[in-house]
């Protein structure tokens, strides 16, 4: 089954994939694709031209919770091109809870800002938020916003910057299907909050289906905001119930594994021991360690937080500058201890080497 057909299929039907038939083919298609996955990063396929730097801009970021790794790390690459840009940057922290994200969401408003950032916030929960400040005429652009990349105009966003939501899903989901050769216990880790979030784990649940006698052990739907007291205790009921028919863990983000290494170490489980951790996001500085070191997290399909901070502030500038988004959506990457030191794994990040950040400085400059 080809991607496209396989990405169609969730899209225009979900529910005949809740169940679906086990695959001759789908051990050998999950090995090759987690092959395609962990290769070198490409070289540069984005934009190399666009508008020059409109000059004093204001930008704010607001993250969902300064916590989750991912969003803490595109605010920090967000005001490194700020500053490169020369554009004012400021810092709002959501904490993890609809209350503060709503309250931030005040605060930037208020200040009157060129650009607000949604970082991990879904949209649809501040959709009223957002139509008030569309109507200001402040541009409004999304990370992990929507279950999707790209403009999302019912929702006022210019853009969406992720990579592809169902390619990150079937990375993650690809590598326990093969490595068992299609016989995994799974037990898949999401967050009802985050539209995206539901989305990549319906798909590796999917996948996992579909991977001749792989099964999803438990759907664990447990908000990640409070992983610090929920995981140590759920791991280890989880433990208890299905004892070494847990091969593997799959969660939409690194931030699950955080606290359950813990709960499996005092049940004598090694760090290289199942269940293995695999995640489908965000990739983490404390996940690339775990993996590095082989201490409770197999892989992580990383996005490339530096470059989306970079292509969030170009995106902005098009906005400003009456233009279309880029249509840019970065590839994925799996990240295994096999490949862990290319494309910025020693920095403990995902930051692919196709001098990007040159390249739109050069655009900003009007060169």
């Amino acid at each position: 089954m080809g991607t496209r057909i396989w990405q169609l299929l969730l899209v225009i039907a979900p529910s005949l994939l809740l169940a679906p038939a086990a695959r001759a083919d789908a051990v050998s298609d999950a090995r090759a694709f987690a092959a395609k996955m962990s290769a070198p990063a490409a070289p540069w396929a984005g934009p190399t031209t666009g508008p020059k730097a409109l000059p004093g801009k204001t930008i704010v970021y607001i993250s969902t919770d300064q916590n989750n790794g991912g969003a803490r790390g595109v605010g920090e690459s967000v005001k490194e091109a700020a500053d490169a840009i020369g554009w004012k940057y400021r810092l709002l922290d959501g904490q993890g809870s609809v209350s503060g994200r709503t309250s931030a969401m005040s605060q930037a408003i208020a200040t009157k800002p060129d650009v607000i950032v949604l970082g991990a916030i879904d949209a649809t929960e501040q959709s009223s938020a957002l139509e008030d400040a569309a109507k200001q005429g402040i541009v409004l652009i999304g990370w992990h916003a929507v279950a999707h990349s790209g403009p999302a105009p019912k929702l006022s966003l210019f853009t969406n910057i992720t990579t592809d939501p169902l390619e990150v899903a079937r990375a993650a989901a690809s590598l326990p299907c093969a490595e068992t050769n299609g016989k995994a216990g799974v037990v898949i880790f999401t967050d009802s909050t985050y539209e995206i979030a539901v989305r990549k784990a319906r798909a590796m649940e999917a996948l996992i289906k579909e991977c001749g006698d792989s099964k999803v052990l438990e759907f664990v739907d447990t908000p990640l905001a409070e992983s610090s007291t929920r995981m140590p205790q759920l791991t280890t009921s989880l433990l208890q119930k299905y004892g070494k028919s847990w091969t593997h863990s799959l969660s939409i983000n690194d931030l699950t594994f955080d606290f359950m290494a813990p709960s499996l170490a005092a049940a004598g489980i090694p760090g290289d021991g199942a269940p293995l951790a695999v995640s489908a996001g965000d990739g983490s500085g404390a996940a690339f360690q775990r993996i590095r070191q082989k201490e409770y997290q197999q892989a992580t399909v990383a996005e490339p937080l530096r470059l989306h901070g970079w292509q969030i502030v170009d995106e902005a500038n098009r906005a400003l500058s009456k233009q279309k988004d880029s249509g840019f959506v970065a590839p994925a990457h799996l990240f295994t201890a096999a490949n862990i030191g290319s494309d910025g794994g020693p920095k403990d990040n995902y930051d692919p080497d196709n001098n990007y950040a040159a390249i739109y400085k050069k655009i900003w400059a009007g060169q």
